[in-house]
């Protein structure tokens, strides 16, 4: 499992000088929805910048990665502050990464070491070095959220899930006396992170040494909210990531993801072990459902009551869908599983949304800290 941490420093670029649809979008963005990048404006200015001016390698990357940072830990201050809105932080760091590249044409000897700068700020501006549970609380609670996608089709669109977990970064929740602290990263919409480990890579020191008391994974779902049982090893959606890119599976001819340049091999289903009752106790405007429905070749849409059910099928889809969704829940739960973890782990679909709605977002992130904090009395 170390070798994921150092492979790590590549799982999130594609090429230090060439722009990616994401960072293509900007210039949209730009023209037609700048509201979008001004509340973080002045930390993306200074990190393109420190970008520009730093005197070498070392100091550069050192630099970078403070930057990315700040711009995390500035989107996390405004939405806690009452600025319910994730987009500021996905388009400002595309923004950054934007004229990280063009800069680095410039630097022709130095391509890889640009790489490693460029990752580096990815990484920091996602909080995925910012995870400290650090407050002396009972329990230690880490989530994840998505970054908004589809965007080809909603310029303006936002994720529940990517707004509750920097709504959610740093909290302390209480229950009857106990406590927990709740620490949080985002998640890229983007299949070829999770084929080079990303995930695997951030969550591997959390549940090989049980530093946490339960790992959450979060992401926009369907009408209501779903806590999902089956998670499925392939994938299925005819969708792409945020980059565009298809993996080539249907319904009908699923396929497994890769990891490392190799097909990842698992159970066809695994089962999560989040605190389902105590969850569902949580009040709030939707309900809270115990989601088993899965798809497999063999017997199509079903509901399966026990991972036994479940015994000689092919996946199609897990409870969660057959996107990124469900994938980031069956690698979670593969994870704790080989590392012989007893981290209480799985994922939370929360009601979807049209492009952008803050009285609704507000009132799905009050209710999945509702969850969290009912969750105390079961861990």
């Amino acid at each position: 499992m170390r070798l994921f941490a150092l492979l790590a420093t590549l799982s999130l670029t594609l090429n230090a000088a060439t722009l990616d649809p994401e960072e293509l979008r900007v210039a949209r963005v730009e023209a037609e929805l700048p509201r979008l990048l001004a509340p973080l404006a002045p930390i993306s200015r200074g990190t393109i910048d420190q970008h520009r001016l730093a005197a070498d390698e070392q100091q550069h990357t050192a630099a970078i990665t403070d930057a990315g940072t700040r711009l995390w830990r500035h989107a996390v201050a405004r939405v806690q502050s009452g600025d319910l809105d994730d987009r500021p932080l996905y388009w400002n760091r595309l923004l950054v990464r934007r004229e990280m590249k063009r800069q680095a044409a410039g630097y022709p000897q130095a391509q890889w070491q640009r790489q490693v700068s460029l990752d580096s700020f990815e990484r920091a501006s996602r909080g995925m070095g910012d995870i400290r549970f650090n407050k002396g609380t009972d329990l230690k609670i880490l989530v994840t959220g998505f970054d908004p996608f589809f965007l080809d089709r909603h310029l303006n669109q936002s994720n529940p899930s990517g707004l509750a977990a920097l709504a959610l970064d740093g909290q302390v929740l209480n229950l009857d006396g106990r406590t927990a602290q709740v620490e949080a990263a985002m998640i890229p919409v983007r299949f070829e992170d999770f084929d080079r480990g990303l995930i695997e890579a951030l969550l591997t020191p959390y549940l090989e040494q049980n530093r946490v008391d339960m790992l959450v994974t979060l992401s926009m779902g369907r009408r209501d909210f779903d806590l999902e049982r089956f998670p499925a090893l392939n994938r299925s959606a005819q969708a792409p990531g945020n980059r565009n890119r298809l993996t080539g599976a249907t319904r009908e001819a699923p396929l497994p993801p890769r990891l490392m340049d190799q097909a990842l091999t698992g159970p066809q289903f695994v089962e999560f072990s989040l605190p389902v009752a105590t969850m569902q106790r949580a009040r709030g405007p939707w309900k809270i459902n115990d989601n088993h429905r899965v798809a497999t070749l063999e017997r199509g849409e079903f509901e399966p009551v026990t991972l036994a059910d479940l015994t000689g099928q092919t996946s199609v889809s897990g409870s969660g869908g057959g996107y990124l969704s469900n994938e980031i829940s069956y690698r979670s739960l593969r994870l704790r599983h080989q590392l012989n973890s007893g981290v209480p782990t799985g994922h939370i679909h929360t009601p979807s949304i049209a492009q952008y709605d803050a009285d609704t977002e507000e009132a799905i992130v009050a209710q999945i800290r509702a969850m969290l904090t009912q969750a105390i009395a079961a861990l």
